[in-house]
């Protein structure tokens, strides 16, 4: 299945050389660019090859292998990241999904459903860049900004990660609606959420905290408990003391005489 607006440019990150060798004859058959690197580069570097995508195994990486990936994240945030490797446990999986991977492949696996993922990622990216051609929306004293992931409150950066800017972007676009936490949850990390996870719960509470320590004078994120979050931004009421003497003060109320 071929993807359009141009070939897919895709960095393969791995040292497995039965895996490279298959792979690498599968994609030289269709139209894409790619490369094989067998170190992890610098991320100023990734962003040079403007990618599509980006193919790891986080075993060639070492110790700091999400240290990595989170950097990656962060300074590519429209970059689709698909992470194959061999056996994992399930701590793993969960925190390179929920530190920013779109993808989780497990080796043994074969080409066609690797490339198949890929596809698959690079068009759920594509779509999402779509809001690239949307205007700035602003909302009290914040402005969002699809084309830069990011949002600026009273112009300055609310320097929010990719996770916090989709989890906003999305709270945003149901502005007066409330979403559930699973609805959230799923929507923004992209799988069903788990009895008991409070990721969207620590999560809203980092944007809120970010959002409202510029702008101070304004709530954004309402909280629906037992239900969820709804986005409304709202001035925050102040009770003004004033020791002042009121232009009128209110009289006795008079008695009328009672007629004889």
């Amino acid at each position: 299945m071929s993807l359009q607006q141009g070939p897919v440019r895709l960095a393969v990150i791995d040292s497995d050389t039965g895996f490279l060798q298959v792979l690498s004859k599968r994609l030289e058959g269709m139209a894409w660019q790619f490369r094989v690197l067998g170190a992890p580069p610098p991320t100023e570097e990734l962003v040079a090859m403007r990618l599509n995508a980006l193919l790891v195994d986080p075993t060639l990486l070492g110790p700091r292998a999400f240290e990595f990936l989170d950097r990656v994240c962060e300074a590519l945030p429209g970059l689709g990241l698909i992470v194959c490797t061999g056996q994992s446990t399930v701590s793993q999986r969960v925190r390179g999904l929920r530190g920013g991977a779109d993808d989780w492949i497990t080796k043994p696996s074969h080409p066609e459903e690797v490339i198949a993922r890929i596809e698959a990622v690079v068009r759920r990216r594509k779509r999402a860049s779509a809001r690239n051609e949307t205007p700035a929306v602003t909302a009290g004293e914040l402005e969002i900004r699809t084309d830069q992931f990011q949002a600026f409150v009273r112009g300055t950066s609310a320097d929010l990660t990719r996770r916090e800017f989709e989890l906003l972007a999305l709270l945003a676009a149901a502005e007066g609606q409330v979403l559930q936490r699973e609805e959230i949850y799923g929507r923004v990390w992209g799988y069903a959420m788990a009895h008991g996870d409070r990721s969207v719960d620590v999560f809203v509470r980092k944007l809120r905290h970010k959002l409202e320590r510029g702008s101070p004078g304004w709530r954004y994120i309402h909280t629906h408990f037992g239900i969820g979050y709804r986005f409304q931004p709202e001035p925050r009421m102040e009770v003004i003391e004033d020791d002042r003497t009121p232009a009128y003060a209110p009289q006795p109320e008079e008695r009328i005489p009672a007629r004889s």
